[in-house]
């Protein structure tokens, strides 16, 4: 523990005190990479992106990641907030360039057609700008939150999705257990005394 790679000097500052405190909190637990990974959902490459501030984490990484350090309450919180200062500070790639892509024209063709003089043939191939697609999925920032959640999480997820059984059906769900229940009793007991 405490054998961390030094950060790039040119991280801003909210980065660097978000990652400073992450790696803190992961010396904390006392557990390996992989270890880590296995209780948080988010594999050992993943943290290793993370707390060398190669990549932010998500925000559900911070949060597994302080309840398997046993962080609670405020403190969970100060990281949610440390954690939307860094990611809004994060530092973005720039988009590559993207060249054109040359589209053939009239059907499928190997490659560019030529006339005698070896000039290609007049339509045999187009020159189409090629588009960068943004994925959607991206916030207002640039930034992606990874959807995945650990297991237990989404179990706590699917039981807040469905509504509330009301008291009125509980009951009778109970007394339809309980008329199922005393009708197997007479049937028994009249097929043993019979």
């Amino acid at each position: 523990m405490g054998a961390w790679q030094p950060l790039p000097e040119e991280l801003p500052a909210e980065v660097r005190h978000f990652v400073e405190q992450l790696r803190l909190l992961k010396d904390r637990t006392g557990m390996s990479l992989v270890a880590l990974g296995t209780r948080t959902a988010y594999s050992k490459s993943s943290w290793q992106r993370y707390l060398n501030a190669s990549q932010p984490p998500p925000r559900q990484a911070v949060v597994a990641l302080c309840r398997v350090a046993g962080v609670a309450g405020e403190e969970t919180e100060r990281f949610g907030v440390r954690w939307e200062l860094a990611v809004r500070a994060w530092p973005r790639e720039p988009v590559p360039p993207v060249p054109p892509v040359r589209v053939p024209v009239g059907g499928p063709v190997p490659g560019p057609v030529s006339v005698p003089g070896g000039e290609p043939a007049p339509g045999a191939e187009a020159a189409v700008p090629a588009t960068y697609a943004v994925p959607a999925a991206r916030g207002r920032d640039g930034y992606e939150e990874d959807p995945t959640l650990p297991w237990w999480d989404l179990l706590d997820e699917e039981s807040s999705r469905r509504p509330p059984a009301s008291r009125t059906s509980r009951l009778l769900l109970y007394a339809a257990l309980l008329a199922v229940v005393l009708l197997l009793a007479a049937v028994v007991g009249a097929v043993t005394l019979g």
